[in-house]
């Protein structure tokens, strides 16, 4: 029989007691907690637990994901396939699953809700409600993926009603996704039995939402960042509060994880016990995960921490087993195989023209796209746009560039818009990551550097790229034109420099990828753009 021990001062986060104790484990499981006079002065707390990521924004396959998060104290992911699924279906869902289970980490899939995300888009999939309830009797998952459709709850949609319905009947958990809903319409989606949302960006909704029961997931991912508004939460609703990032690029994930949260809540003067509690333990009670939170009977699936400010990970242990010491981590690389869905062809600049006379418009202004650094949500603006040749052109100076989305599933031509708040002065941008359907998306000042940025992504048949004049950057995502299978601290490095050349075209945005990926999620209010042209997030409709 396996056996050994840990020494260290133990965190019962329930009972809010910190004392000295030796951790007997056997055959990967507590066989006991023995509190001792002395113990070495580190602390002994349960892994934590990111309660709602989509891991193919991380652009790691799933065992190379994890080799990065347990370096951080991650033991396990809520995650949810919904990025895959738009492009490969129930394919992309098991290889998801598949490749996690090659690694020792728990990844906790969700049978996606929304695929495709709306009526508005071309995704490569769809999965209808008998197909969900499938996949919901599945034991590989979990819960029913959040629920993004809220009009379709709102009006009671067959389909979207069955999906919860499915959900419910086999008692797995139903996450939400509805930004913005208060008052009478929240109580109506929350009443339908969807019990989390991890899209609140003001403590106003939030409290809300809590006072109509819902679970509060605080958001802190690569380019939506709610925690500063949200924070407060964990000391006012305890049991009702989780931690997640949603969305992380490699380059986020090399610095750390939900232990970042941790330190930032604790140095705002948050109580520790209730920190950890969202951090560790409220994940597990709430989907009734098998990891359990460090107790006796429980597995082993602990961290050993510096202290309780900093959460410096000295060790990281799943299942009894050392997964990461002192920064390494000690999982082996799986070699993976690749899946994907790619039919489109490189374009001319002809197909990036704006005819002014086929752009909506209204007394002589246009709608523009503006983003907003580190949030989801968008607003719409009404510019004068600059037209010649009756082709509508950017104008940097006024900081309105074309973003373009150009169908990657079957032959179509590009979509062209207007977008304000990226700032750059030379060159552009594109991506596959382009939420949720994953069509090509690219922002830029000219229709060279647009052209050439598209047409980099489609050689490589997913991707990401930057283009600066003569210069040019591409990395390529062989799994599903979102994921790579190289080695994740190279794909982490490499993304570093193209984001860093990226953010040399004149940006001020913190993450320029990760925003250029959300203007095209129709979900989110007010103005995107989608491979079916420019969208009205407010009346949920094409302009």
């Amino acid at each position: 029989m396996q056996t050994n021990t840990i020494q260290g001062q133990y965190v019962d986060i329930l009972h809010k007691r910190i004392y000295p104790a030796t951790v007997l484990i056997q055959e990967g499981v507590i066989v006991s907690i023995t509190e001792c006079d002395e113990a070495p002065n580190q602390f002994i707390l349960p892994g934590f637990i990111d309660s709602h990521v989509h891991i193919e924004s991380s652009m790691l396959v799933p065992s190379s994901f994890a080799r990065l998060a347990v370096v951080h104290g991650t033991i396990g992911t809520i995650s949810d396939p919904h990025e895959i699924a738009n492009v490969c279906g129930l394919e992309g869902v098991q290889y998801m699953i598949d490749n996690g289970k090659k690694v020792p980490f728990h990844f906790f899939f969700g049978a996606p809700s929304c695929v495709p995300a709306t009526a508005f888009e071309t995704a490569g999939a769809a999965i209808d409600s008998v197909t969900t309830a499938k996949l919901l009797a599945s034991p590989d998952i979990y819960y029913l993926s959040e629920m993004m459709n809220f009009p379709g709850v709102l009006y009671q949609d067959a389909e979207v009603m069955q999906k919860i319905k499915a959900a419910h009947a086999i008692g797995k958990p139903v996450d939400g996704h509805a930004p913005g809903l208060m008052g009478e319409q929240a109580k109506q989606y929350i009443e339908a039995g969807i019990s989390t949302d991890h899209e609140c960006f003001t403590m106003e909704e939030a409290l809300d939402k809590l006072s109509f029961g819902m679970h509060i997931l605080i958001r802190e991912g690569s380019a939506a960042k709610n925690f500063e508004a949200l924070y407060e939460l964990i000391d006012d609703h305890p049991k009702k509060i989780m931690l997640c990032s949603d969305d992380k690029h490699p380059d986020s994930l090399l610095e750390g994880h939900i232990n970042q949260l941790c330190a930032r809540a604790v140095a705002k003067g948050i109580d520790v016990f209730n920190v950890l509690r969202a951090a560790c333990v409220n994940p597990v009670l709430h989907y009734k995960l098998p990891t359990g939170c460090a107790r006796v009977h429980d597995p082993a699936n602990l961290i050993l921490v510096e202290d309780l400010t900093n959460f410096k990970v000295l060790e990281t242990f799943i299942d009894g087993q050392l997964v990461a010491k002192d920064g390494h981590s000690l999982i082996e690389p799986v070699q993976a195989t690749s899946i994907n869905q790619f039919n489109a062809h490189p374009i001319t600049l002809s197909d990036l023209q704006l005819p002014a006379a086929a752009y909506p418009s209204k007394d002589g202004l246009v709608p523009v796209i503006h983003a907003i650094d580190g949030q989801l949500i968008t607003n719409l603006i009404w510019a004068k746009p600059t037209i010649i040749d009756n082709m509508i052109v950017v104008n940097t100076e006024k900081d309105i560039l074309k973003v373009v989305v150009y169908n990657r599933y079957h032959a179509a031509t590009p979509k062209v818009g207007l977008i304000q708040s990226f700032g750059f002065k030379t060159g552009a941008i594109a991506s596959t990551v382009a939420h949720d359907s994953h069509n090509i998306i690219a922002v830029g000042v000219d229709d060279e550097s647009i052209l050439k940025a598209i047409n980099l992504v489609v050689h490589e048949k997913g991707g990401i790229s930057c283009v600066q004049n003569e210069l040019s950057k591409v990395i390529g995502l062989t799994v599903a034109g979102l994921m790579s299978t190289e080695d994740p601290f190279k794909v982490a490095n490499d993304y570093i420099e193209i984001d860093k050349m990226a953010k040399s075209l004149g940006t001020q945005l913190g993450s320029p990828f990760m925003t250029l990926s959300f203007m095209a999620l129709l979900v989110i209010p007010h103005i995107k753009m989608s491979d079916l042209g420019l969208f009205d997030g407010d009346q949920f409709k094409l302009y």
